[in-house]
């Protein structure tokens, strides 16, 4: 106890001494602002009050695109769950859809499947204030400070226009907001206006964001009619080339004894990528120019096969199909949520079972996974769920 009285006064002049750090940067940020055109007036509205978020910098280190296992990754973005949604969306919003696919040559099922993915269809858009997050950014991750501080201007930017109220301007640590969760920059950049009103507002305006998207996917180069890829074979023992680049002719892989998954031979034009997400003796992919359009909105193979699956789903077409090198499957989002009752009933506090894996769920997990001969991982995986309802725990 008393180790914890003497250090406390350290502890509150660490906090004393950022929060003066923070406010010495925010006073430069209001400068910078100014010179892009944001007025004093706006930035003091905006600023009033904000305080340093450390979640930002903790979930700058923990993006699931990079260190969740592929496999994982898909299984709850691209469940029977997920189709469903995504097929009664399409549904609701047929005429919008149809619109943005004439308006932009992006075809409708590729527009609802970045949705999908970036919100859950708009249930998910994110619960952090943008400006907190992104002056946080600016402030205290000097790593990407560049990033977050024009960021943050442009999100000034975007509330001086007036084109989306700034309380309704929450999104992810990053900044993205709004149905297809497009970063603020990209906003001023590719946002349009989709029902006519002359604001574009992808926060409160369905049209809007999916017509911004489909135009962001044409700006990245979609090209229209053209696949996104398909699923191959490859021989035992192959040793060539992967990866989305360098790009070669269909016929060159051809060559190498590639075909496609149900044994025919590889078809599209241009040139393409072969893509081994899990290594060689996982599923394998052909990947054209359009799973590129896909891998720039968010800069990850893991997000861009999901887009690109997600969207041959909603077409009718089947999932991946080849078998990923793991003996522990992935759980979909039902999957989780069983996971998550099955905890609560041996008495682990796992809050809501929403099938989001969290903290709690994690740390449960562990303790399952300690008392069945696991490693401790916190992955929610079909073991641990085969051993609660197989009463083992």
């Amino acid at each position: 106890m008393r180790t914890l009285i003497l250090a406390l006064p350290l502890v509150l002049a660490a906090a004393t001494a950022a929060r003066a750090d923070f406010d010495s940067c925010v006073a430069g940020l209001r400068s910078a602002a100014a010179a892009k055109g944001v007025s004093g007036a706006t930035f003091d509205r905006a600023m009033a009050g904000v305080t340093p978020d450390m979640k930002v910098i903790e979930a700058m280190n923990n993006q699931p695109e990079f260190k969740t296992p592929i496999w994982d990754y898909l299984g709850t973005l691209v469940d029977d769950e997920k189709v469903a949604e995504g097929r009664s969306m399409m549904r609701q919003h047929a005429s919008t859809l149809a619109a943005a696919e004439q308006r932009f040559g992006v075809d409708r099922h590729t527009i609802a499947a970045v949705w999908g993915v970036e919100s859950d269809f708009g249930k998910a858009r994110g619960k952090m204030p943008l400006v907190q997050a992104l002056s946080t950014g600016a402030c205290l991750a000097p790593r990407r400070n560049a990033f977050f501080k024009g960021e943050l201007i442009a999100t000034l930017q975007i509330i001086q226009r007036g084109d989306v109220r700034p309380e309704r301007l929450f999104g992810s640590w990053a900044g993205a907001f709004g149905h297809t969760q497009f970063i603020p920059s990209t906003y001023l950049r590719l946002a349009v206006d989709g029902d006519g009103d002359g604001r574009r507002d992808l926060v409160d305006s369905i049209p809007d964001a999916l017509h911004s998207t489909a135009n962001f996917m044409d700006k990245a180069g979609w090209v229209t009619g053209a696949t996104w890829g398909y699923e191959v074979r490859v021989p035992g023992g192959y040793s060539g080339p992967t990866g989305r680049n360098p790009k070669q002719p269909v016929s060159s892989w051809a060559a190498r004894g590639i075909v496609k998954f149900d044994g025919s031979a590889l078809s599209g034009s241009g040139n393409a990528g072969l893509l081994m997400p899990a290594g060689r003796n996982g599923p394998a992919f052909l990947v054209f120019k359009n799973y590129d359009a896909a891998y720039s909105y968010n800069g990850a193979d893991s997000y861009a096969l999901a887009i690109s699956l997600l969207s041959d789903r909603l077409r009718g077409r089947p999932g991946v199909q080849g078998e990923w090198p793991t003996d522990d499957l992935p759980l979909s989002r039902e999957q989780r949520r069983e996971l998550q009752r099955l905890l609560t009933q041996r008495g682990y506090n796992v809050g809501e079972p929403d099938g989001a894996v969290g903290a709690l769920t994690r740390a449960a997990i562990k303790d399952v996974e300690s008392k069945i001969g696991m490693p401790q991982t916190g992955r929610p995986g079909e073991k641990v769920l085969r051993a609660l309802k197989g009463g083992r725990v």
